[in-house]
């Protein structure tokens, strides 16, 4: 499986992924899910895939000479919609000629895209792609894209990411997204590959990939960690019927005929109550 992460902001995109790929528990690889197209002066696009393995390699290959009904290519695209519509076409080309083999083995044609960049002085845009080349574009209400395991990472994002948030925030915000995922799905690994593009820029400038030696996300993963404990132990525990007239009671389920009531149900208290009384 894996992860990525792009992000549309005042000041530019922001694109993470993890590199892993898996099969089983005993089928792992690295393989790189972040391709940049950029011609520089011109265009710069960042394409960031998930799903089976050999589809995205199938769609990499060929979207960089793929000419769509329009007549454009990646390269020749006057915009990153018409960009995107040829990845999109590309996408649909890929699943007419190996869905159906694929369909006889009992494999689904899973494919998800995460595209942006900007071309000439157009602003920046990003995209989500899906199976059947379909898309999506990232607006002020909705600022980023995931695909792959993106549950355990949303929380984060959700939380501090808005359009005006700086591309160093952003990319904070992003590696700790990243971290939350990793600790939680095995199938989600390191190496990372992180991009960030400024606007205008229409150049590559920012990039790392990021193993186990990185001693920034070293630093990050522990500092959010022990934070997290730190504010946690900060917080009051719940007194649940500390409230005047809280009469709430579990459904409790009747004992049978052939059990002799032992005794009558102790009465409830809170866990601050039965704290202090462990205590004494």
């Amino acid at each position: 499986m894996t992860y990525c992460v792009g992000m549309r902001l005042d000041q530019g995109l922001v694109f993470l992924s993890d590199s892993r790929t898996n099969a089983g528990v005993d089928q792992i690889g690295t393989f790189r899910k972040l391709n940049v197209f950029e011609n520089p002066g011109d265009r710069v696009m960042v394409m960031m895939t998930a799903g089976n393995l050999s589809i995205s390699q199938s769609v990499r290959e060929l979207v960089g000479e793929f000419v769509g009904v329009a007549g454009y290519t990646i390269w020749t695209a006057p915009n990153m919609y018409e960009a995107t519509r040829v990845l999109g076409e590309a996408v649909r080309y890929v699943h007419e000629r190996e869905a159906k083999a694929l369909a006889d083995f009992g494999i689904d044609f899973n494919q998800a895209i995460i595209f942006g960049g900007q071309i000439g002085a157009e602003r920046c845009r990003l995209f989500q792609i899906y199976s059947a080349g379909n898309f999506i574009e990232s607006h002020a209400e909705n600022t980023y894209f995931q695909i792959g395991e993106s549950k355990y990472g949303k929380p984060i994002l959700d939380r501090v990411i808005t359009r005006a948030t700086t591309l160093d925030e952003a990319a904070k915000c992003a590696l700790i997204s990243m971290d939350s995922t990793l600790r939680s799905n095995i199938s989600v690994g390191l190496p990372l590959d992180m991009l960030v593009y400024e606007t205008g820029s229409l150049a590559v400038t920012r990039f790392v990939t990021i193993d186990e030696r990185n001693q920034y996300f070293q630093m990050l993963r522990t500092t959010w960690s022990e934070q997290l404990k730190g504010i946690f132990e900060g917080i009051e525990a719940p007194a649940w019927q500390s409230m005047p007239g809280n009469q709430h009671e579990p459904v409790r389920m009747p004992l049978p005929l052939t059990v002799t009531p032992n005794a009558p149900p102790a009465p409830l208290q809170s866990v601050a109550q039965q704290f202090a009384n462990h205590q004494q």
